[in-house]
């Protein structure tokens, strides 16, 4: 009787390949196999169950299918699938298995986490309020993203969507490495993934190298799943980074999350379906697409107070073609994500970076995860920015335009040389806000456009003198009140009145970036400490006449 059950049981356990090839196997004899279960082939590979059928499972290949043949042995390992998690990842180039690819050793991970998990429920998220720092002020003053949102870049290929979650990746180092000496606050880290799907190896690579570069890789983990990988990883390679990163959700941190590109993840289920004997819906996708991505992003979360307090923000990208937003895929990830940062092909072209179409973009969560002072300003630049671009339809048509028009005009322009940023120079609220500030506020009026660059940096520059300004950080970063105006409108005429004056040491300085010899150098700091001289003395002047 005892060696009967003992029967039952292996013949429930073990099973055999039936049919295996293109990186999908049939198995027969495993009757109480479970969708999205692990198993073991010989030879030390694995797969995991995706069809469930009444006399035979259906498996994807999680490796090289050329160690498997028809006849092989299969076995039950009675778990799910999974991947480690842990402060251990941090730093680390990993497949969509968790296994490090970048030949710096094991990782010694203690916990693993289940791939497929179900989402935060209503009762356990909390509204999303706080602002997920991207350090570009086109996306912090006119599209602001807060914890625990999903926002969707899209946009044509090669119009640098994968340059603005880099970025992003890029400017948490603000945070972290920041401690306000007048507040005494120091801020927490926020963790970043990401996930690239389908790239190229050499793609991933360069990343990588980036992120070394920039200092950022010690906050993030990057999970592969290049091209030449089997359809398998790339199909799990997202749910694999939202594993990683929910972990240091559930314990109250905050993650910033970057799929890069959900697009070749739709192909590559597409793939896996069609192999699998599926039948095809629209454009060949089976049926439950739709399903594929909602339950990936549904995991992006600000959760309760009660839970720890800590947020994944989900940045998927995906791509178009032409420029063609209503297409299959588009339409559904819009749809799931709560706003979208649209990259338009024109501005790319004319060197807008980065190149964000603001009419078309849009936050659903807005002003309520944007700083006080920034709301402030904030619908004054989208006005602006709202103006300009009607008044541009008419130009292109070759319309005559009045004054008024051609004013706004040129005025528009300049709000737009404002917002283009360089890659990898992140800024801080409260250099954002002084940019803002000199486009909305009418200091820009009497400097031509092919100068407002120089001004800018020359201004960032300024403001970057903490013994001056480092008393006011505060005020401007949490008021918008008449006092912080009347600051920042006397900074900005100062320094304006002094661009004018010395433009050709700002020329010498920041655009012919010459070489200086010691006794140019004596010059260069003398001609700086003069307008911090001059800044001091107008601050003493205008005190004692309040």
């Amino acid at each position: 009787m005892l060696a009967e059950q003992q029967l039952r049981d292996y013949l429930g356990t073990a099973g055999f390949v039936g049919r295996v090839g293109d990186g999908v196997a049939k198995v027969e004899g495993l009757h109480s196999g479970a969708v999205g279960e692990r198993i073991k082939f010989r030879r030390g590979v694995y797969g995991m169950v995706y069809l469930v059928e009444e006399s035979s499972l259906s498996a994807v290949i999680l490796g090289s299918d050329s160690l498997v043949q028809r006849g092989d042995p299969v076995w039950r390992t009675g778990t799910l699938m999974s991947v480690p998690v842990g402060i251990e990842l941090l730093g680390r180039t990993v497949n969509a298995l968790g296994e490090p690819v970048d030949g710096e050793g094991i990782i010694k991970a203690s916990e693993r986490g289940a791939i497929e998990v179900k989402a935060p429920g209503v009762i356990e998220r909390e509204s999303v309020s706080e602002t997920m720092v991207t350090g570009m002020t086109v996306v912090d003053g006119v599209l602001p993203i807060g914890r625990g949102q999903r926002e969707l870049i899209i946009g044509d290929r090669g119009i640098g969507k994968t340059a603005v979650g880099i970025d992003m990746i890029i400017s948490q180092r603000m945070l972290y490495r920041r401690n306000d000496k007048i507040s005494g606050i120091s801020f927490e880290p926020v963790v970043c993934v990401y996930v690239g799907i389908g790239q190229k190896c050499s793609s991933i690579a360069r990343i990588v190298e980036l992120l070394k570069e920039q200092g950022a890789m010690s906050y993030t983990i990057v999970v592969s799943a290049a091209a030449a990988d089997p359809v398998s990883l790339r199909y799990l390679a997202p749910y694999a980074g939202a594993t990683m990163g929910e972990w240091f959700r559930d314990r109250g941190m905050h993650v910033l999350i970057i799929y890069d590109d959900l697009s070749k993840h739709a192909v590559a289920y597409r793939e896996m379906s069609l192999l699998l004997g599926r039948s095809p819906a629209r454009e060949a996708y089976p049926g439950d697409v739709f399903y594929l991505h909602s339950r990936l992003l549904e995991r992006a979360a600000k959760l309760s107070k009660k839970l720890g307090g800590g947020s994944m923000t989900a940045m998927p990208i995906v791509e178009t073609q032409a420029g063609d937003v209503s297409a299959y895929i588009p339409t559904n990830v819009i749809s799931i994500t709560d706003g979208q940062i649209y990259l338009d092909e024109k501005l790319f072209q004319r060197g807008v970076r980065p190149a964000v179409d603001t009419g078309l973009s849009v936050s659903r969560v807005g002003a309520a995860a944007q700083g006080k002072t920034m709301k402030g300003v904030a619908s004054k630049l989208k006005l602006e920015l709202a103006q300009y671009r009607e008044v541009e339809g008419f130009k292109q048509f070759g319309a005559d335009l009045d004054d008024a028009s051609r004013r706004m005009l040129e005025r528009g322009e300049r709000l737009v040389e404002v917002l283009v940023q360089s890659r990898c120079s992140p800024l801080v609220e409260e250099k954002q806000l002084f940019g803002v500030f000199s486009g909305i506020g009418g200091y820009l009026e009497e400097i031509p456009s092919t100068e407002i660059k120089l001004y800018l940096r020359g201004l960032l520059d300024f403001v970057d003198n903490e013994e001056i300004f480092g008393p006011w950080i505060e005020c401007l970063r949490n008021s918008m009140d008449a006092d912080v105006k009347t600051v920042i409108d006397f900074v900005l005429d100062f320094y304006t009145r002094e661009f004018m004056v010395r433009k050709d040491w700002y020329v010498r300085t920041y655009i012919l970036n010459k070489g200086y010899a010691k006794d140019e150098m004596k010059w260069e700091h003398s001609i700086r400490d003069e307008v911090i001289r001059g800044f001091e003395q107008e601050v003493v002047a205008a005190s004692a006449g309040l």
